[in-house]
């Protein structure tokens, strides 16, 4: 079900709508969880979908005020966010991967990316400059002729991208237009912008990815 209506952010005071906020509830501990689904019971508060964010309530005491309430904050709630949005974005890109709708390989990444086939284009962190400089290069000339240029992005271990992609070996890979590719690039969006990454990117890819929304 969608929902237009803007959430607050409880650190910043600023509103958004709610994918790009986080909900937390309180759990039956009394611990605050992080609700991504949206769809855990009982009062919630919310704060901008961002690493600084979420730290600077915990650190802060921002829960408990928010809920007014006495509640048990994780001092790496921050970084447990983190996971779950990494764990979510390799979930869906594995199941884009059985799809067909990802490609691996510097090979058939730059042949995706020529073809106006790549929604985006995934380097592993621990990736080699001059394979990262060269398709760099390739989305370069490929934006001139075909605008927006594929965004690229370096979010995961080659060791986790491996896991997810069902290699040994994963440096490149690209996300293929399609529902399954879609729905790939938004979860990526989504831990790009808790990590903050790139703005401009971000806006690129989201665009290219709500176009089955509209």
């Amino acid at each position: 079900m969608k929902d237009g209506s803007e959430r607050t952010c409880i650190v910043t005071r600023n509103s958004g709508p709610p994918d790009q906020l986080i909900r937390f509830v309180v759990g039956p501990d009394g611990q605050i969880v992080p609700d991504l689904k949206r769809t855990l019971p009982g009062r919630g508060c919310w704060v901008s979908a961002r690493h600084d964010c979420v730290a600077r309530a915990a650190k802060k005491n921002a829960f408990a005020r928010a809920l007014k309430s006495e509640v048990s904050v994780r001092p790496d709630l921050a970084q447990l966010v983190d996971g779950l949005f990494a764990r979510a974005a390799l979930g869906v890109l594995g199941l884009a991967r059985k799809a067909g709708a990802v490609v691996s390989g510097a090979s058939k990444v730059e042949a995706a990316v020529k073809s106006g086939k790549a929604l985006a284009v995934i380097h592993a962190a621990d990736a080699a400059d001059d394979g990262v400089r060269k398709l760099a290069q390739v989305r370069r000339r490929a934006g001139l002729s075909n605008p927006p240029e594929v965004p690229a992005y370096k979010l995961f271990l080659q060791a986790e991208l491996g896991l997810a992609l069902g290699g040994t070996n994963v440096i490149h890979a690209a996300v293929l237009a399609g529902d399954p590719g879609k729905a790939a690039v938004k979860r990526m969006v989504a831990l790009d912008r808790y990590r903050g990454g790139p703005p401009d990117d971000r806006t690129t890819v989201a665009a290219v990815a709500a176009e089955d929304t509209e």
